[in-house]
Order: C-alpha cells, then structure tokens, then sequence
C-alpha cells in the first residue's frame, strides 16, 4: 500500500476514535463535526475529504466496527476448531474474544447498544446490516455444531445466536460499568458456564 493510502487509513481510524468516543460520551445530535475534527486533531474540512456528512461517518464507524468484531469472533472459532476443539469449544472462544473486543473499544460498544434500540435514526437500515454480520458468524458456529451432533437439533438457531450475542454485549458492559474489580477471566468464566450448562450444581 502507498503512503498516501496509509495517510488516508490513519486519518480515517484517528476520525473513528473520536467519533465514537464524542458520540457515546454526549450523543449523536450533540456531536458536532468541528468537535470531532478537534478531537482527531485534524482541519474540519478533512473530515468532509474522508466523510460526506456525519451520517456518512457514523454509518462508516458502525460497518468499521462491527467488522471487526465478526472478524475476531469468526477467527477465535476457527483457530480453536482448527486444533481439534469441539464447536461448542469454538463458541466459547468466541465470547472470550467478544469480551476481548468490548473491552478494548468499550465507547464503540456502548454506543452500538445505545443505537440498536432507536427507531428515527437515518442508518437504521446499516444497524440491522452491521447486527447481522456479527450474529451470522455464531449462528453459522451453531448450525455446525447441531450438524456435528454436539447441539440439539431443536434448539432455534437464529434466537440462539442472538442470545448468545447479547449475553455478551449486556454482561461485558455491565462488568465494567458496575463490576469493574472483576477480571475479564471472570466474566468469561461466568459466561462459559452457562454456555456449557455448568449452573444447575449437577454434574457435567
């Protein structure tokens, strides 16, 4: 890749630091584009360069970041399948590594939650693309899993998958907001048991 498309990556990942981070902080309709140009420490009229409005980045901040996460769960299964774990194995990384993702971009996950729920925004349609992404990478994980026998046949693969998305989402942020003293070991360790039935005492 040239310098100048290295430029333009920087520049763009330095506006989506300080998008998300002004957006969860104060909200979307109070974040103005000169705050986040002065945020990204780059002239205003850049972030027109890269962006065509604020909705256009904030459209861009979603797919960017979504991306990464369905990346990150997507490979945490496959290197664990890849050494002979079981799916189920596979599925358990990959709450490791959603935990992994939340904690490292808390503000972009916050404001992924705060986003879902709302109705009159303009890029509603791109929320429900960018929650697909990440929810068809579990639910693929799923379908092998009730394939290769190690799931129930009855279990609804699409409620499932979104389940187990938003145990993560909703338990990661609460951890940090609520239980912060709490190691991220922890949280997985709490998670992972009631991935694999571990909570009723009988057992395994």
């Amino acid at each position: 890749m040239d310098s100048s498309h290295t430029r333009r990556d920087a520049t763009r990942r330095k506006l989506f630091e300080a998008a998300v981070t002004l957006i969860a902080e104060q909200g979307f309709s109070s974040t103005t584009v000169d705050e986040i140009a002065e945020r990204a420490g780059v002239a205003k009229g850049t972030v027109y360069y890269n962006f065509a409005s604020k909705n256009v980045l904030f459209e861009e901040l979603l797919r960017h970041g979504i991306e990464l996460l369905a990346s990150s769960l997507q490979t945490a299964a496959d290197e664990v399948t890849d050494r002979g774990g079981t799916r189920v194995d596979g599925l358990d990384a990959m709450i490791r590594a959603g935990l992994d993702f939340i904690a490292r971009y808390p503000a972009l996950t916050q404001l992924y939650v705060a986003e879902l729920w709302r109705t009159n925004r303009a890029w509603q349609s791109t929320l429900m693309v960018v929650r697909e992404r990440a929810i068809t990478v579990v639910e693929n994980v799923l379908r092998e899993a009730v394939a290769g026998g190690e799931l129930s046949e009855e279990i609804d693969i699409p409620l499932t998958a979104s389940a187990l998305f938003g145990m993560v989402l909703v338990a990661a942020l609460d951890w940090q907001s609520y239980q912060p003293d709490r190691s991220i070991d922890d949280v997985h360790a709490a998670l992972s048991r009631l991935l694999q039935g571990r909570v009723t005492g009988r057992p395994a």
